[in-house]
């Protein structure tokens, strides 16, 4: 449960912000000396501090405020402190801000200027803690992974994507084809790339090849080549694309688009590793290793008669599966900071729409996203209207739950169980704020982490 410290040596004080905190959801603990507020904060978890300037009936110089204030930064140095002073001691608390204080408030204190505050603050820091578990489980996943292979840059946090990178790299040894599958815009391609980098032939050369975009009348030119005069327009001769991979990797984008005609030449050479170029009686022989990827329902396909069998188990000795992103949901934060690198930041509240949204498009769209925002964006720091992601049931939206379905005791456990703890992954699965997934917990009596 989200909760406040309040440090105020006037009991009025205190019994007046527990009221007003209550409102909210929030719980208060109150202390009536800086001695009393440390202790409290070394034994109880606290998201932000509301403190006086004075304790004592004889001082107004706001001499203890200071000191408390910085006995609690460094104790806590990143627990965010809203100090309540005076208009005579405006100045010293200015000067704190300055000094790494959150915010502060004249006494009287407005309500409702204080609860934007405490919310906004305690907010923000339930996303930098967020952002640092998933930097932290980020660096796990890849320290482990990197210490053996190279990972091309890859970022991820995900445990699901960690196993795809971990098979990935295990199979990388292995002289056989492999078969990527996934969406538009997952990152085939970059499990593709650290194949290679892990492989026999990693200092080979890595071709690749838009199965998709090859003309019908040239795809037999493209894969093997072409003597000159073998068509009307080959002045000279053209090396293939299996040429140009020799030694190396060759990448087979989009396969599943691949006419048939084209299956027919890839098998005979994927089972002898030899071929003729177009126009050219003599055989040619190369070593390529193999990699494939498709968005497409391959199985399906055979079905129907529209891709060959054979050359699918050809293809498919092993096959390797990229979720979405959206079932991946623990990289969409360390893919956004690693977009924005040196840029706008994102807000707490721009952080929560990313991860509210359903990624139809991929880490592709992600990227475009952040790029457009941080282009388009008037501010300091990226908003969530800076965005432009639909909102509610808009293209893309996680649908929300219906108000009168709340999540049972099982479906919250075993949300939590997929993202590793994690509130905020938690809440915008279940389509709930984090604060309603927090009440919701307390009401079935789940523990929070």
């Amino acid at each position: 449960m989200r909760t406040i410290l309040v440090i105020d040596d006037n009991p009025a004080v205190g019994t007046a912000l527990d009221v007003l905190f209550g409102l909210r959801d929030i719980r208060t603990l109150v202390a009536t000396s800086p001695e009393e507020g440390i202790a409290l904060l070394a034994r109880e978890h606290v998201d932000l501090v509301v403190q006086d300037m004075n304790f004592r009936a004889d001082t107004t110089s706001g001499e203890e405020g200071e000191a408390l204030f910085r006995d609690i930064r460094a104790a806590h140095p990143d627990l965010p402190v809203i100090l309540l002073t005076a208009w005579t001691h405006l100045e010293s608390a200015v000067d704190l801000v300055k000094h790494g204080a959150a915010d502060y408030m004249a006494k009287p204190w407005d309500d409702r200027k204080l609860l934007t505050a405490v919310e906004n603050l305690i907010e923000l820091g339930e996303s930098t803690r967020e952002v640092r578990r998933l930097r932290a489980q980020q660096q796990a996943a890849l320290t482990g992974l990197a210490a053996q292979y190279d990972l091309r840059g890859a970022v991820f946090a995900d445990p699901a994507t960690e196993r795809v990178f971990s098979l990935a790299c295990q199979v990388a040894r292995a002289d056989v084809p492999v078969l990527v599958t996934g969406p538009n815009g997952a990152g085939k391609e970059r499990v593709a790339e650290v194949i290679q980098a892990n492989s026999s032939v990693k200092s080979g050369p890595f071709v690749t090849v838009n199965c998709g975009a090859l003309p019908q009348d040239l795809i037999e030119a493209e894969l093997f080549g072409a003597d000159a005069g073998a068509y009307t327009g080959a002045n000279k001769a053209r090396e293939g694309k299996f040429e140009a991979a020799d030694g190396g990797t060759l990448f087979l984008d989009e396969i599943g688009n691949l006419p048939l005609n084209g299956q027919m030449k890839l098998l005979r050479v994927l089972e002898t590793g030899r071929f003729e170029r177009l126009g050219s009686n003599r055989e040619r022989q190369v070593r390529v290793r193999v990699i494939s990827a498709t968005n497409a329902d391959l199985p399906a396909m055979i079905r129907a008669g529209s891709f060959r069998e054979d050359l699918y188990y050809r293809l498919n000795l092993i096959e390797i599966r990229l979720p979405p992103l959206a079932q991946r949901r623990g990289d969409i934060l360390p893919l956004a900071d690693h977009f924005l690198q040196g840029g706008k930041p994102l807000t707490a509240p721009a952080r929560d729409a990313l991860l509210r949204h359903g990624w139809p498009g991929n880490v592709r769209e992600l990227k475009n996203v952040l790029q457009r925002a941080q282009l388009l964006a008037p501010g300091k720091a990226i908003e969530p209207a800076d965005l432009g992601l639909p909102v509610g049931q808009g293209a893309g939206a996680l649908p929300p739950v219906e108000t009168e379905i709340e999540p049972d005791r099982e479906q919250i456990v075993s949300a939590l169980a997929r993202a590793s703890g994690s509130v905020s992954q938690t809440a915008a699965e279940l389509g709930l704020s984090r604060q309603a997934l927090y009440r919701r917990m307390d009401k079935l009596g789940i523990a929070r982490t």
